[in-house]
């Protein structure tokens, strides 16, 4: 199979893109409006750029209309957002907040999930969530125009919350324990379950 971008359509080429780059990990994403409604969704173009200072980029691409989703807007309009790791035991929630309701609608009631204060950010965190990033905009890097276009929103994490039950004796995150799944292509997810471990070389 070959397939030329420049003689595809954007759909074809998104759902290519989508089944080729597996696992996606998802950054399940609190922000608000400028009236403080929360907003909650998944978005599976998301990972980790540095540490010095702490860095995550995930993108969410405008809808198929062209227009921008909920929490670009909210981004935009605030310059904070928290990511919390999408787990297993939560997702159908996940996947439930994945649908698109009228601006300022709140996912997290459709869901069912409970909202806590954050602590150094507008936007509230999961109280189911086993994790979570309070993020502080740096950057918006819009590319491309028209649908499924990217905006990646690159922001620093200023502070880390993980519940105690997933760590591991010495204080580390066990992945055994938090159980975090991705997005692969279609409908499918997987899980975070089927484990190796490899030394680096030395």
């Amino acid at each position: 199979m070959h397939l030329d971008v420049s003689a595809a359509s954007v759909l074809d080429v998104y759902r290519l893109l989508v089944e080729v780059v597996t696992p996606r990990p998802i950054a399940w994403v609190t922000s608000v409006d400028r009236e403080g409604r929360v907003n909650l969704a998944p978005f599976s173009f998301f990972n980790a750029f540095g540490a010095n200072p702490p860095v995550v980029v995930f993108s969410p691409t405008l809808r198929r209309d062209g227009t921008k989703k909920d929490t670009l807007r909210n981004v935009e309009a605030i310059g904070e957002f928290v990511i919390h790791a999408a787990v297993e035991s939560l997702a159908r929630e996940v996947n439930l907040s994945s649908k698109e309701l009228p601006f300022g609608d709140s996912e997290v009631a459709l869901a069912g999930l409970k909202l806590i204060p954050s602590l150094r950010v507008k936007p509230p965190r999961l109280a189911e969530a086993p994790t979570a990033l309070e993020c502080r905009l740096i950057q918006i890097v819009p590319i491309g125009s028209g649908p499924i276009a990217a905006n990646l929103v690159i922001g620093e994490v200023l502070m880390f919350h993980v519940d105690d039950a997933v760590l591991d004796e010495h204080g580390r995150v066990d992945p055994r324990k938090l159980r975090t799944i991705a997005r692969l292509g279609g409908d499918y997810y997987c899980r975070s379950t089927d484990l190796f471990e490899m030394k680096r070389p030395m």
